[in-house]
């Protein structure tokens, strides 16, 4: 008798995978657009969707229609991803990046409180980051789903218009903001 982990754990294993297949939805949708384009479309299934089948419901405009997609969740991603990066470069390697003096810094007046700090703040918003990152993963899925048999959940595209516009306000506001 096999024996699995509880729920959760096994949603923990998953969330890096799917976050690192999140953040490489724009150079995957990329891929996949070029690989249809070219008359591949094994390739271009493949990469959307490890493990995807050809059936009669998955004809060019599917393939298309994925690939676009997962070239607009990509742009998307790309506003996790930054926050990923910035959160690495200034919270988990402050010490390296930030040369002091640490006097009016966040667990100063040491580079050891300093780097402490930043450290532990950093903790929550990169783990918010690669939860976002798989969720969008989840939600390009959602949208590949009849290039592995089944039909797109009626969820997925409301959900994709909330992401998008809610994606655009940020990037406004933080346009306006610099």
């Amino acid at each position: 008798m096999t024996t699995y982990p509880p729920a959760p754990i096994r949603v923990l294993h998953s969330v890096p995978a799917a976050a690192g297949r999140g953040a490489l939805l724009l150079p995957r949708g990329l891929v996949a657009l070029a690989a249809t384009l070219a008359g591949r479309p094994a390739t271009a299934a493949g990469v959307l969707r490890p493990g995807a089948v050809e059936t009669a419901r998955t004809g060019v405009g599917h393939r298309i229609w994925a690939s676009l997609v997962a070239v607009v969740l990509g742009v998307l991603a790309l506003i996790p991803v930054g926050a990923e990066v910035l959160c690495v470069a200034r919270g988990l390697c402050y010490g390296l990046v930030d040369r002091g003096p640490y006097d009016h810094s966040w667990g100063g007046p040491t580079l050891a409180g300093a780097w402490a700090a930043h450290f532990a703040i950093s903790l929550p918003f990169v783990a918010v980051g690669l939860l976002v990152l798989a969720g969008l993963d989840g939600l390009h899925r959602g949208f590949t789903a009849p290039l592995a048999g089944r039909r797109t959940p009626a969820w997925a595209p409301p959900v994709a218009l909330v992401a998008c516009a809610a994606g655009a306000v940020l990037f406004t506001a933080w346009l306006r903001q610099i």
